[in-house]
This record gives C-alpha cells, structure tokens and sequence, in this order.
C-alpha cells in the first residue's frame, strides 16, 4: 500500500488489532516499543498483551505502510537509554486512525439500536 503516497486512510481499514493498539499509544505522544507494550497493557487492563514478536514485527509494517515513523525527539540523556527507538504517527497514521476510530463508533451505533438485543458481559 505504501507506493501510494496518498492513500486513501479507508483501504487499510478494519486495521488488525496490534495495529490499532500500537496508533492509540502513538497518539497523545512519541513513544519507544516498551512504552508502548506498557501503555497497551495498561489501557486495556491487562487483557491485550503485546510480547515482542509481535510489537515490533507491528512496528516494522506501520513503518513500511508510513503510518509510524521514528521520531527525532528524546528525553533528556539522564532519563533516557540511547538504545531506544522512539515512535511516532504520520499525518496518515492520524487519518487511518480517525477513520478506524469513526469505523468502530459506527459499528457501536448499529449493536445500539438494534432492538431486542442486550448486550451481556463477556464472562456469561
């Protein structure tokens, strides 16, 4: 999808989960993959876990699809390990991300209104 350099932010949508978590983390600020593996965990209160294979083989493709990037900014030396990578959302990254987040507001309309229907807790 890359060769495009505009593509539509609909022709990736439904975004894969991983993805998704990892454009949320990015979105309020850079971030480094251990960052972001914590600010997943966190949000989602420890239901969705990234391990490494999967955080940075994300990573990778959100690079090759131009919706992340690595990010020139970092903290102060004395807060930081020069190791790290820092992250952060392409102008695309924010529109795929605006159009999957309208995707799922969507979505939660349509399970709304239909009548009938209650919505039980995942553990019934």
């Amino acid at each position: 999808m890359a060769a495009n350099k505009n593509p539509p932010p609909g022709d990736f949508l439904p975004l894969k989960p991983a993805w998704l978590h990892v454009l949320l983390s990015l979105a309020g600020q850079d971030q480094h993959g251990y960052g972001i593996m914590l600010d997943v965990l966190e949000r989602t209160g420890g239901k969705v876990r990234l391990w490494p294979p999967t955080l940075y083989g994300t990573i990778k493709r959100l690079i090759d699809e131009e919706l992340i990037e690595e990010s020139g900014k970092r903290p102060d030396a004395g807060l930081d390990d020069a190791r790290r990578r820092y992250y952060r959302m392409t102008t695309l990254g924010r529109r795929v991300l605006a159009a999957e987040c309208a995707r799922l507001e969507d979505l939660v309309r349509v399970i709304r209104s239909r009548r009938g229907w209650k919505p039980r807790r995942a553990e019934e």
